[in-house]
């Protein structure tokens, strides 16, 4: 799929690899919206790019993510592409021990990052692709995961909702692609955003670059990379991409 004047949706985009992806494609000539709940990166990214469609959007809400797609789309025509790239990351053992005692994982935070990283994805991915076969129009859906999908130490919450957009991708690509909607995913290791160095003490970061073969992090525009190389070749379809230095958690 060629990039110019493809329509391109992406949730999360205000910030980090969604940002730098977004930054991209509009240099590419792409149609880019963008859904994100954080409104002050939202203000920001509209006065760097008027070209850059901007939406404010809680993607776990199912009724606004029907609303702000059908403006999308009745502004900007069905969209090509999805980018599934919103998610929080949350760290916390099952079981820990505090000062007060022993304490159990909390289950609303469980919830929250259930509704965050995968309820969200299906919420809009099933609306954009009833407007895409309703109008009978070839798609591509790309989920972003995490090396954390293979299981990771104190994010039971995290692994899990990655671990189900793996398995919702795979779903989907034997689902859809009789439908000529393809649907694929990217696996990137440990990148150097905000959210992500906000989630981890600077030891911590050090501990993961060592563990690392390459001996350091990705950059935003690397995993931006892997993404383009998603859109642009039709012949990858229902897999993972996996962008993690070589990393085995």
């Amino acid at each position: 799929m060629e990039l110019k004047e493809k329509r391109i949706l992406i949730t999360g985009g205000a910030n980090g690899i969604g940002k730098a992806l977004a930054e991209k494609l509009t240099g590419e000539g792409s149609l880019v919206g963008v859904f994100d709940k954080n409104q002050d990166a939202l203000i920001k990214l509209s006065e760097e790019y008027n070209n850059i469609y901007c939406k404010l959007c809680d993607v776990t809400d199912i009724k606004k993510v029907e609303t702000a797609v059908d403006e999308f789309c009745e502004k900007h025509g069905c969209v090509d592409v999805l980018i599934n790239n919103a998610a929080v990351i949350h760290n916390e053992m099952l079981i820990s021990f505090t000062a007060g005692g022993l304490k159990k994982h909390d289950f609303s935070s469980w919830n929250n990052i259930i509704s965050a990283n995968l309820t969200s994805v299906f919420n809009i991915t099933s609306h954009v692709v009833f407007k895409m076969v309703n109008n009978r129009k070839k798609g591509l859906i790309v989920n972003v995961s995490s090396i954390a999908s293979d299981g990771n130490i104190g994010q039971s919450a995290y692994s899990a909702s990655k671990a189900g957009i793996n398995a919702l991708t795979v779903t989907w690509a034997k689902e859809l692609a009789s439908m000529g909607i393809r649907v694929a995913g990217i696996s990137p290791g440990f990148t150097r955003t905000e959210t992500t160095m906000n989630s981890m003490t600077e030891s911590v970061v050090n501990e993961w670059i060592k563990k690392t073969p390459v001996k350091r992090m990705a950059c935003p525009a690397e995993i931006v990379e892997g993404i383009i190389f998603i859109i642009k070749n039709d012949f990858f379809n229902g897999e993972i991409l996996k962008l993690d230095g070589g990393l085995r958690i």
